[in-house]
């Protein structure tokens, strides 16, 4: 039987669809289509009446650029159709569709790297080779790998009266917001979302299941440090992390803003703990370099990209294929 393909703009006109990739669910649709600067939609496959697979696609609007980001390769559930053909279906169905329509599409954070290389490769884009830092959680003890100057840090914050906690209020989100804007400015490349993604992860109802999580970091019941996180399968992913560390040295905010989260995911029994953005192979890179003194392991994977202008993206495939 044919793959038949549909497009969903609005979560609402979604049908009942299996899954627990976060990546791609109607929760995380949910929170997109709520949060200014995003438009998400989701592209199913259906073997007959019957989903087989998914694909969410989140619009990222700046006054630069459209971008197109999709993260991982979607989700694909029990059918006898070979999943990497489903995938090939979805793919060049969204790309003939918006290949005009936006300057940059980005499949990023992909947990199979060679997955999928054939048909990106077929329709048009083009590989830059990325990192991953992944931590093992479920160990007896979660410390195990940790530099010994890591866990000085965080013995000594907690002494000097840093309290780790987990936003259950609007105002705590708010607040940590503020926080976290103030961080990222001086980050370049570092895009953050408005407010209202965070505040949408907090009204999600337990129905929903654990999406995600806003942890924060206080001191004299002022938050200056936290982090963000979301649920998928045995696996919790860090979004954004950030501590006023300039202004409160002694704490290690940003330290304790991971290790909040660390601690709070080994406690509700996930396996994992990865870090969404750990850069390019450069050698040397400030944010990998803090991350991997965490104890966790690094990856190699890679991001797949296609370019609006057919001169440019083929100047970049020369490049990197």
């Amino acid at each position: 039987m044919a793959i038949r393909l549909v497009t969903y703009e609005h979560s609402e006109a979604l049908p009942q669809l299996p899954g627990k990739n976060v990546f791609h669910s109607v929760s995380l649709f949910r929170i997109l289509e709520r949060t200014p600067g995003y438009t998400p939609f989701m592209l199913v496959a259906f073997d007959g009446d019957r989903p087989i697979g998914k694909l969410l696609c989140v619009i990222r609007k700046s006054w630069l650029m459209n971008k197109c980001v999709v993260y991982d390769t979607g989700e694909y559930f029990d059918t006898e159709i070979r999943h990497d053909l489903i995938f090939e279906e979805l793919l060049t169905y969204f790309t003939n569709r918006n290949k005009d329509n936006f300057f940059v599409i980005e499949f990023r954070n992909l947990n199979e790297p060679l997955f999928g290389y054939r048909y990106f490769r077929r329709n048009g884009y083009f590989p830059i080779r990325r990192l991953r830092v992944i931590n093992s959680i479920h160990h007896a003890t979660i410390d195990k790998w940790m530099g010994a100057s890591r866990k000085r840090q965080i013995q000594q914050g907690l002494k000097n009266g840093a309290v780790m906690g987990v936003a259950d209020s609007k105002q705590q989100v708010k607040s940590f917001f503020r926080m976290l804007k103030n961080y990222y400015s001086s980050k370049v490349f570092k895009y953050l979302p408005a407010m209202e993604f965070f505040t949408t992860l907090l009204d999600m109802k337990e129905e929903d299941g654990e999406v995600g999580k806003i942890f924060t970091v206080s001191y004299n019941g002022k938050i200056i440090g936290g982090s963000c996180c979301l649920f998928s399968g045995d696996t919790v992913f860090l979004l954004f992390s950030g501590g006023m560390r300039k202004s409160y040295p002694t704490l290690y905010p940003g330290v304790l803003a991971v290790w909040n989260a660390m601690l709070y995911s080994r406690e509700k029994g996930y396996s994992h703990f990865e870090f969404i953005d750990a850069g390019l192979p450069f050698k040397k890179y400030g944010y990998r370099d803090f991350i991997l003194r965490f104890g966790g392991k690094q990856l190699s994977t890679r991001r797949w990209y296609r370019l609006k202008w057919g001169w440019l993206n083929r100047l970049m495939e020369k490049i990197y294929v």
